[in-house]
């Protein structure tokens, strides 16, 4: 197996900088679409051989040095009690928010065996189809971002009412937090058990807090997800993606992760100094560099990769996911690119 990924995130020695990026198995490919088009969003990730195959397809089409596992993060606060639909235009909706103190005592924490078999058979059907190829990453929300989405009902671009709990009712918000937080433990240790081999935490709205807020009511359970895990046996990697967060980084290295992702705000070579060797580094080319020309790519490939040199370990990556428009052709040249420009000897 290539172990290339793995070895960067522990901040090995490697012959080349390894890249996988986010959102890998989606919409760009024309093969995901024809596996899609059977199966709702819902069904396709309760559908272990599904997610299994798109999984896949970008390991085979574009030559990345990791698979991640095909799902979503919302999946798991399906089974905590809170109703979940996707829609085409609106993307993700929880038709019954949790505001109040009613809300939070109805959710449960789930076990992932009984409630999320789906998630863990995915996982191991993954490890025997992906065992001569590359490693599996497994991931979660961040208790933050997974707490915004109940609280709005869904996506918000202002988080009034996430914001609007913290302030007024920290104790209710403390209460849910708690809740989310010991329901990912749970799940995360449970993608470990079933085979996942590195592990990602998305904090996909955590931009939106200032650093002090950051620090009270993002960063700590964050930090006991991690502590959890580590003090509970787990060895695998762990990552953590704060997207729009290069305000806290510096807080961030606190998290506990062995590799800080970076969306593409902030400079390479910056974030290395604000890190120094403590944490392997992941990212940051702009999703929409991918329209670049070769050439022009090339450039802001060689910028990164100069940047990261005095890393602990780098892991080449998007700043955020990759987007449906972007021709699989390009995303390819990106993959060959990052393993040409950075072979070492």
């Amino acid at each position: 197996m290539n172990e290339t990924f793995l070895k960067a995130c522990r901040g090995e020695q490697t012959d080349y900088t390894p890249v996988w990026l986010m959102r890998q198995a989606g919409r760009y490919l024309p093969e995901y679409h024809t596996v899609r088009s059977k199966y709702t969003f819902l069904e396709m990730c309760k559908t272990p051989a599904a997610a299994a195959e798109v999984t896949i397809q970008p390991v085979d089409i574009l030559g990345v040095d990791a698979a991640i596992l095909f799902s979503d993060i919302l999946v798991p606060l399906e089974k905590m009690g809170a109703p979940l639909e996707f829609h085409e235009k609106r993307g993700p909706v929880f038709p019954q928010p949790v505001r109040d103190r009613a809300a939070v005592a109805k959710l449960v924490v789930p076990d992932p065996e009984l409630e999320l078999p789906y998630v863990l058979d995915t996982i191991r059907l993954l490890r025997r189809e992906l065992a001569n190829k590359v490693p599996l990453i497994g991931f979660s929300g961040a208790p933050f971002t997974l707490a915004t989405y109940l609280i709005e009902g869904g996506s918000s671009r202002q988080f009034l009412l996430t914001k609007q709990m913290m302030y007024t009712e920290p104790e209710l918000y403390a209460a849910l937090l708690d809740k989310i937080t010991a329901c990912t433990t749970l799940y995360l240790k449970a993608q470990v058990a079933a085979g996942a081999q590195a592990l990602q935490i998305f904090d996909s709205w955590v931009g939106v807090l200032s650093p002090y807020d950051f620090s009270k009511f993002a960063l700590p359970y964050v930090q006991r997800i991690i502590r959890e895990l580590k003090e509970g046996g787990v060895t695998v990697p762990i990552i953590y993606f704060a997207n729009n967060g290069a305000t806290l980084l510096p807080q961030s290295l606190t998290s506990g992760a062995d590799v800080l992702g970076l969306d593409w705000r902030i400079d390479m070579a910056e974030a290395v100094k604000v890190v120094g060797p403590k944490v392997a580094l992941q990212g940051n080319l702009d999703p929409c560099a991918l329209l670049l020309p070769p050439a022009k790519m090339e450039e802001r490939i060689s910028a990164i990769l100069a940047g990261a040199k005095g890393a602990r370990g780098h892991i080449f990556n998007l700043g955020h996911g990759i987007l449906p428009e972007i021709p699989p052709a390009q995303a390819k040249f990106m993959v060959e690119a990052v393993h040409r420009l950075s072979r070492r000897g």
